[in-house]
């Protein structure tokens, strides 16, 4: 009997969905400038990977590829991955250091959506990623052998790719942008990006709303004149005029207060300012973006985050991903910190296997900002040979439980399929549909959580048709 809870399409999938196969290449252990790469394996028979002088990706022919990696510890013809029967296979090629799939060394292995192996010093994970349009176009991606995205939009993740496309359509016009996510996942770096692209003359400036006293909010925004107030010495624009021009970044915006929501509205409506204790309009030219970490559909179910200015602020709303659910963009990101100067490595420096695994495991709960902090420390931790061991890894990340045991035919984890799905349709009846507020209660990963969807063929959509 179906649950009382689950309406009648949901059992339907998207006529469109596919499965899209990938092998990332996350990480060289030793070499930690060198970033990711990305292969699709959806017209893909057999990859051979193996050592040479340098990294490629090669096409033997139509259904075979072969992957080289400038690693030592690995040999010439170290491992194969192969399609039989609808079903892609790891055997190792005879190899001298041997191949390991999930921390065990393996012969021959199927694989399973998630996996994580070791072929020498380098590190893939393995996906089988759930998408409704792409059919097999996402491709390969180096992106060392491209032109750099701006920097922020950088990502092996095919589903994250589209999103911050779109993001980049949008950054270019005036229209304005609502960045959420959580602390740590780079939303000024996007602001900063978007400002680039739009091309205004003017500066950018950030603004942290929750850091500013209640009582000065609004001189800070919109300037003052002289003796406005106690201490106001001198007439001040204010940084809404200051940004002329260019962009103004509202962050933490949850965080303003109500009486200050009503006003920055009001400005946003009219394109112009009152400085405090003054009486005249000042025109204003500046794109605002705002970003917060906060819940914002829960604040203003409670009343204290304006409908009318939420309305304003989220002509286009993005949700940046947090690390845990792109991590197989780790490499990619700690080369980013080191070209930015953010992290400095040594010249010599290796990280262990178990670090490696630790560190993919890992939640990182504040996301980039923790993994920068991670690598500065390791990287002056690091012993004389430039080891870097799981005693120099902060505790939290060293002792990292590692994932609950999937079962690979099935590919679920933890409960049964039923409990999961009488989980699942309760939630998205009581979220209407809401996958990332699931996910929150779940406390799982969203992309978690479509897997999920997708394999027990769960129609969130059909909840939000409800409301």
């Amino acid at each position: 009997m179906r649950d009382q809870t689950e309406p009648a399409t949901a059992h339907k999938r998207h006529p469109s969905t596919t499965v899209e196969p990938f092998l990332f290449l996350v990480l060289e252990a030793n070499r930690l400038g060198a970033g990711g790469l990305r292969v699709s394996l959806a017209k893909v028979d057999e990859l051979t990977i193996g050592r040479g002088d340098a990294r490629s990706l090669r096409k033997q022919d139509d259904r075979r590829r072969e992957l080289i990696v400038a690693d030592a510890k690995m040999s010439t013809s170290h491992a194969t991955i192969a399609r039989r029967d609808g079903v892609f296979h790891l055997t190792d090629g005879g190899s001298t250091n041997g191949t390991r799939r999930n921390g065990a060394e393996v012969t021959s292995a199927r694989l399973a959506d998630g996996d994580h192996l070791q072929l020498g010093q380098t590190h893939f994970i393995y996906r089988e990623i759930v998408d409704e349009a792409s059919r097999g176009n996402a491709g390969d991606l180096d992106p060392s052998s491209k032109a750099r995205e701006p920097l922020g939009f950088a990502t092996l993740d095919p589903l994250y790719a589209k999103q911050l496309a779109r993001l980049a359509r949008v950054g270019a016009s005036p229209l304005p942008t609502l960045l959420l996510g959580e602390t740590g996942t780079g939303k000024e770096v996007l602001a900063r990006a978007i400002h680039r692209l739009t091309g205004r003359p003017g500066p950018f400036l950030a603004v942290n709303c929750g850091a500013i006293p209640e009582n000065l909010v609004e001189a800070q925004l919109f300037g003052h004149v002289k003796g406005a107030f106690s201490g106001a010495l001198r007439d001040e624009p204010g940084l809404f005029r200051a940004a002329a021009g260019g962009t103004l970044l509202l962050d933490e915006i949850g965080d303003l207060p109500p009486a200050s929501q009503a006003a920055l509205l009001r400005v946003l409506q009219e394109e112009e300012v009152v400085p405090v204790g003054g009486s005249q309009t000042i025109p204003i030219d500046v794109r605002v973006i705002a970003a917060t970490h906060a819940p914002l559909d829960q604040r203003m179910a409670e009343g204290s985050f304006r409908r009318d200015l939420y309305a304003r602020l989220a002509g286009f709303v993005f949700e940046a991903e947090p690390l845990r659910e792109r991590i197989v963009d780790l490499g990619l990101l700690i080369a980013g910190l080191v070209e930015q100067g953010r992290v400095v490595p040594p010249p010599r420096i290796e990280l262990d296997d178990e670090v490696v695994s630790a560190m993919l495991r890992y939640r990182w709960p504040m996301n980039v900002r923790e993994l920068q902090q991670c690598l500065a420390a390791i990287c002056v931790l690091a012993d004389d040979d430039g080891l870097v061991t799981l005693k120099e890894l902060p505790s939290a990340i060293a002792d990292a439980e590692p994932p609950a045991t999937e079962d690979a035919e099935s590919g679920l984890t933890g409960p049964s399929d039923e409990a999961l799905r009488r989980d699942l349709l309760g939630k998205l009846a009581e979220t209407h549909g809401n996958v990332s507020e699931v996910a929150r209660l779940m406390g799982t990963a969203r992309r978690q959580v479509q897997r999920w969807l997708q394999r027990l063929e769960i129609d969130a959509e059909s909840f939000r048709q409800r409301r």
